[in-house]
């Protein structure tokens, strides 16, 4: 891939310099991408939730299944055209906030950002003829275009998290004279130890975030008298997928903290508040990092090394490995991982309830105190979604290429980012003022669904 000329051109304008706006720059990305990410979340899981439904309706005849998945296909592009716009701002971010990072290693990444447009273009044809297609194709045939809005919701996430997955363990490329040469970018993005795990963490969590944040909404409008037969339908399927992909990550967090114990020591470190070097080291639930120790928290001995490295008597790298200024806001990340986990176990367990009384009872659990737990767990999910990546994000620092650029050395010379970061919010302000109104006339529309199921069509009846 040729250098990219405008970005070399662009970075020297800009001038990377160690500026008086560098905590703004971060603060505006880290702003633009707690907006964007749960929207991914919904680009990741909502088209396989909305699929699903309508699956159940070609394979039953219930009329009720056609009226959610039609109903859910509104919110989704909806969703969609929202995430355009909050990806469209986190693209030119980029580039206006950290050029030298951008022209250093644009010949790198730039194949994944490509083909992430690629996905992107076939998300929306397809989601288009999706959701203007009702009643005017045959039931099977709109069933199948659903199929590359799940895929391409998949790969979209897929080239993206590569980027980042390179940025925390960067290969495929070597520095000459500041700028990347003998570049190797499939090698860089996908033979890439931290990519799947990455990308595994990423895909149920936003099955997680997706499922109770629809959950959420049913369960509510339960509590409040709404209890039909298509509301049970509409909160058992989120609630499920959720209840199933939450204890799964619980897994794929100990995979992902092994990479981490391999390749980012440091990170580690900060996610306990490990001061020193230590066999055998402890971990602590809660607590402060205060002149390299944990104060106030619950400690088990010997736990940071089991989890860590499947050995209690394991010697774990502390912060004193590395200078004060190579390492990350240690409370910072320790209470965002914190949070994470915290959160997710709680998920795990309500999942873990839900889908005991379901498949032993057949049915969800209707008791108030449960069906609250429900409604928490959509917002808490997305606090625990963007806790995940202030842990990843803030732990890196002060790297933006994890041992290669500093964040310092990538950002912009420019002025007037306080003009920016005031324009920003004021955007997203008004940008979530405009999706609570679709939502909510989404909402309000009237129904015609049936209030029992239809006759078990001849095709299914038992034999």
């Amino acid at each position: 891939m040729p250098h990219d000329l405008p970005m070399q051109l662009l970075a020297a304008a800009l001038g990377p310099v160690e500026q008086e706006h560098l905590l703004e720059a971060r603060q505006m990305q880290a702003l633009s991408f707690a907006v964007h990410i749960p929207l991914v979340c919904f680009g990741i899981a909502f088209p396989s939730m909305v699929v699903f439904v309508e699956w159940l309706y070609v394979r039953t005849g219930d009329e009720i299944y056609r009226t959610l998945a039609k109903r859910w296909s509104k919110v989704m592009i909806a969703l969609f055209a929202v995430g355009v716009v909050t990806g469209t701002i986190l693209s030119f971010e980029l580039g206006l906030l950290w050029p030298n990072f951008m022209a250093t290693f644009g010949d790198v990444f730039g194949l994944a950002f490509g083909l992430e447009g690629f996905s992107f273009f076939l998300e929306a044809i397809f989601i288009a003829i999706y959701v203007y297609g009702w009643d005017r194709m045959s039931s099977r045939a709109h069933l199948l275009c659903g199929l590359p809005v799940i895929l391409a919701g998949f790969t979209g996430s897929l080239f993206v998290i590569s980027v980042n997955a390179w940025m925390n363990h960067p290969s495929g490329f070597r520095l000459e004279d500041g700028r990347a040469v003998d570049v190797e970018p499939w090698k860089a993005l996908f033979d890439n130890g931290h990519l799947w795990p990455e990308l595994a963490h990423m895909y149920f969590a936003g099955f997680i975030v997706t499922g109770f944040a629809v959950a959420a909404a049913y369960a509510w409008g339960w509590l409040r008298g709404r209890r039909g037969r298509y509301e049970r339908i509409a909160l058992a399927v989120p609630l499920t997928i959720a209840a199933l992909a939450a204890p799964v990550q619980l897994v794929i967090g100990d995979w992902i903290a092994r990479r981490i114990t391999e390749d980012q020591p440091t990170k580690l470190a900060a996610l306990e508040g490990l001061g020193e070097t230590t066999k055998g080291a402890s971990l602590h639930l809660l607590g402060w990092y205060d002149d390299g120790e944990v104060r106030y928290g619950i400690e088990i001995p010997k736990g940071l090394s089991l989890l860590a490295e499947h050995d209690p008597d394991a010697t774990l790298e502390g912060l004193d490995e590395v200078p004060a200024r190579d390492r990350p806001a240690v409370n910072v990340v320790r209470v965002a991982f914190q949070a994470m986990v915290g959160i997710g176990t709680l998920m795990a367990v309500l999942g873990a309830v839900h889908l005991f009384t379901w498949f032993r009872r057949r049915r969800f659990v209707e008791s108030r105190w449960f069906l609250l737990g429900v409604v928490a767990a959509g917002p808490l999910s997305v606090v625990a979604l963007v806790a995940g990546w202030v842990t990843t994000e803030v732990g890196r620092q002060p790297w933006v290429v994890y041992g290669v650029m500093r964040t310092s050395e990538a950002v912009t010379g420019a002025g007037g980012i306080p003009v920016g970061y005031v324009t920003l919010v004021i955007v997203y302000a008004a940008l979530g003022a405009a999706v609570a109104w679709i939502l909510r006339r989404l909402s309000q529309r009237p129904l015609d669904v049936p209030d029992e199921p239809p006759p078990i069509l001849e095709s299914h009846a038992p034999r």
